[in-house]
C-alpha cells in the first residue's frame, strides 16, 4: 500500500536514505545513482547536504536547521526547500520514513 506521504510529513518525521544509491560529488554538486533503477539523480548544492544528512536516522526538523545554519536562509524558506527535497526522495523511494510522531 502506497501512502500519500505529503499528508503526513512533519518537523518530526524521522528520515534515512535507502540503501543501494551511490552518491558522488562533481563539481561541487552531488550527484547520484540508482542502482536498483538505473536513474540519475543530480541533487544539486542543497540536496546534496540533505542527502548527506539522512545517511543515518534524522529529523526532518533537524534537516531544516542544517539547512538553514548551512545556507543561512530563513527557516521558512529551508523548511519550504527541505520538504519540497524529502517529498521528491520519498516520491522516487530513495529514502523512507522511519517514524512518525
Amino acid at each position: 500500500m502506497n501512502m500519500n506521504t505529503a499528508d503526513v510529513l512533519s518537523l518530526e518525521s524521522v528520515l534515512v536514505q535507502r540503501e543501494g544509491n551511490i552518491a558522488s560529488n562533481m563539481d561541487g554538486e552531488k550527484v547520484m545513482l540508482n542502482v536498483k533503477n538505473g536513474k540519475y539523480y543530480n541533487l544539486g548544492e542543497v540536496g546534496g547536504e540533505i542527502w548527506t544528512a539522512l545517511a543515518s536516522p534524522v529529523t526532518a526538523g533537524r534537516v531544516v536547521e542544517i539547512i538553514r545554519e548551512t545556507f543561512e536562509v530563513p527557516e521558512e524558506i529551508a523548511r519550504q526547500d527541505v520538504f519540497a527535497f524529502l517529498q521528491s526522495l520519498l516520491d522516487e523511494d530513495l529514502a523512507g520514513i522511519v517514524s512518525q510522531p
